[in-house]
């Protein structure tokens, strides 16, 4: 929500910085995104990380359900799969994945890091999550 602007450009490195540190300053927070460049400071500031190991067949299939969905994370509506963001995830468990995990190990020690590898994985840890908060555990 602080990186798209809502004429399909992006803001500046500068300016998404400076978001990001106004969010990182406050007690709590929650990040979704994949933006490796500021992933070490994320990691650094978190407690927690929820790492989506999914299959690239499933990360290609959730953008493809969400075309032509209205998102609260995007200020438009996405009509087609872009071709660069499609390369982008058809390459990313070799290009981007094993440097994740590298980060993750060198800043995980002390933070709770669950790692998805299905998207039933997920709903299951929730849906325990939740049940719990519900019973008073």
């Amino acid at each position: 929500m602080i990186w798209h602007r809502s004429d399909k450009t992006n803001v500046t490195r500068e300016e998404f910085d400076a978001r990001l540190a106004e969010i990182l300053a406050r007690d709590e927070w929650i990040i979704d995104g994949n933006y490796n460049r500021t992933l070490e400071v994320r990691l650094r500031a978190c407690d927690t990380v929820f790492l989506f190991d999914l299959p690239t067949e499933a990360c290609l299939d959730g953008v493809r359900r969400r075309i032509g969905t209205k998102r609260e994370d995007m200020p438009w509506v996405e009509e087609e799969f872009d071709s660069e963001f499609y390369e982008w995830i058809e390459n990313f468990n070799r290009d981007r994945l094993p440097r994740i995990y590298e980060l993750l190990g060198m800043s995980g020690e002390g933070k709770d890091i669950i790692v998805f590898h299905t998207r039933e994985e997920a709903d299951a840890w929730i849906e325990n999550a939740c049940g719990k908060r519900g019973s008073g555990t």
